[in-house]
């Protein structure tokens, strides 16, 4: 009767499939944004550790001006669960300037060392500087 006019059957709407195939491409969608955002959260964290744990280190270095004789060997934890160790070893320089001998002035290395533990892996960080000996050998006070 009315040629112009589409057919009732054509216009119920989705079918089940085409729902079931459209929830399906929106939970990948927001679980991989999920995965994106936690993991962009996870390694702020761990920067912000990492920069903790520079600053400690560079505290320790700058506790020490010069190295008693006998070296540096103190190790320690702190509060908020970073271990650290200052150790020293003599430092080797050459005592020959110009063919004639000069005087020596012991030097030490010093090293700093600080680790964590995040997220389930042990992460550290190392600091090292070239100090003098608090007295050279042979000389007075």
């Amino acid at each position: 009767m009315f040629p112009d006019r589409p057919c009732a059957s054509r216009q119920r709407g989705f079918s089940l499939l085409e729902v079931l195939v459209a929830f399906t491409i929106m939970a990948l969608s927001l679980g991989v944004l999920y995965r994106a955002a936690g993991g962009s959260v996870s390694t702020a964290a761990h920067g912000e550790r990492h920069g903790h744990a520079v600053l400690i280190a560079e505290s320790l270095l700058a506790r020490f001006d010069v190295v008693p004789m006998a070296g540096i060997n103190e190790s320690g934890r702190t509060d908020d669960g970073f271990q650290w160790r200052v150790d020293s070893r003599p430092y080797a320089t050459d005592g020959a300037e110009g063919g004639t001998e000069a005087v020596r002035w012991p030097f030490h290395a010093l090293r700093v060392e600080v680790q964590w533990r995040d997220m389930g892996r042990e992460h550290s960080v190392s600091l090292q500087t070239v100090l003098p000996q608090d007295e050279a050998p042979g000389s007075s006070r």
